[in-house]
């Protein structure tokens, strides 16, 4: 089956947040969204098929997830990835934020130093900060092949540290990590006797040319002090089905975890989730394909048009992701001016950069998981701006 990536979908009027909070957000409501990381492609059918024989049941009470289930998570991710997981492995959250949140609240102490390499995810630094943990930043290094880990001072700030959340592949700067990458991140994290947060969301985003290796993956000992977490949510454009897997190979720490998430009584899921989730492991290949494809397209796309358009604007072309992490500190003008013109001159609504850390003042992320014609109207508006 040939999917449709080119088609035009209305979202405004469905409590989008990513269309119909753009007032709350933005202050005007007629900005066009690149922001929120959802997509505006069509879900899939066989998800839909899925979700809609369920909705058909009489009942909508207290679910559970079986063997099946999770069954289906652990083969997509061996056969994606390489990575061989074990079923007992994977327990649930209703969001990988959920996830690092609980995480932090259940394995580390307040006053606890956990490392975060900005700029970074937002809700990374909130999931620190929030908790009473003491926030350690890792600034990536921005070179002329993209971004790098600074593994020289992650040495030092490791001996001060119990926890480092890693986003693998990063958001927002489209890192898909090497595998040499994160084996010398892992020897400083087991070295230091670091417990390593894994957020994998967008693993299964990686372009073509490029491979994903799971942090988790490349030895026993990085097993032992890791939790990963997947979800098919960015992938699959499901996220408010809220849900996703944590897989944690150590049995100490997921019975710790677990206990933890267990007492706070949101490991019940969704009942709608887990027949989506089930249906994108069992069925998303070949439309995963295509999006990757068309996903490549855009990103060539948009990077030339930016080179070539708007020369002062920094941009590396993502290795993963649907997002572009654009360096505006070129032309001059302060981060406010940056995000009130962006807005309120030309009625473009991206992530302002500084939510990602200080580094990210003067940059926008913006969200190319659209229609073609789409994102040709955004980068000429950009351009007259």
């Amino acid at each position: 089956m040939i999917y449709n990536f080119d088609e035009i979908i209305d979202r405004r009027g469905t409590f989008s947040v990513k269309y119909d909070l753009c007032k709350a957000v933005f202050g005007r409501a007629d900005v066009l969204p690149m922001w929120v990381a959802d997509m505006d492609f069509r879900t899939p059918d066989f998800i839909r098929d899925a979700v809609i024989a369920r909705a058909k049941g009489d009942v909508y009470g207290y679910t559970f997830r079986d063997d099946g289930y999770y069954q289906a998570v652990a083969d997509w991710i061996t056969r994606r990835h390489g990575w061989k997981v074990d079923r007992e492995w994977i327990s649930y959250t209703p969001g990988v934020v959920a996830a690092i949140n609980m995480a932090v609240m259940g394995l580390t102490s307040v006053g606890d130093g956990i490392i975060i390499q900005t700029p970074v995810y937002p809700p990374f630094i909130h999931s620190v900060a929030s908790h009473g943990r003491r926030l350690i930043t890792n600034t990536l290094k921005d070179s002329d092949h993209g971004y790098e880990m600074d593994f020289d001072l992650l040495e030092k700030q490791a001996e001060d540290a119990k926890m480092l959340i890693l986003s693998n592949p990063h958001n927002p700067v489209g890192r898909c990590w090497t595998r040499d990458e994160l084996q010398r991140l892992g020897e400083i994290c087991l070295k230091n006797n670091l417990l390593v947060i894994s957020d994998e969301i967008h693993c299964d985003l990686v372009l073509p040319g490029f491979k994903h290796i799971p942090f988790a993956s490349l030895s026993p000992e990085f097993e032992k002090i890791s939790i990963t977490a997947h979800a098919a949510s960015k992938t699959f454009n499901i996220a408010g089905m809220a849900t996703s897997s944590i897989i944690i190979p150590n049995d100490a720490l997921r019975e710790k975890y677990v206990g933890f998430v267990h007492d706070t009584e949101i490991d019940l899921g969704n009942v709608l989730g887990k027949e989506a989730t089930r249906a994108a492991m069992l069925h998303g290949e070949p439309w995963l394909a295509q999006l990757l494809n068309y996903l490549k397209d855009n990103a060539d796309f948009a990077v030339d048009f930016i080179r070539r358009e708007m020369p002062k604007v920094r941009v590396h072309k993502p290795e993963a992701t649907y997002l572009l992490w654009l360096d505006f500190s070129g032309y001059g003008l302060s981060d406010e001016e940056l995000n009130r013109r962006m807005v309120y001159e030309i009625g473009l609504g991206l992530n302002p950069g500084h939510e990602f850390g200080r580094e990210g003042e003067n940059h926008l992320r913006m969200n190319i998981a659209c229609p073609r014609s789409v994102l040709k109207t955004a980068l000429e508006k950009m351009k007259n701006f």
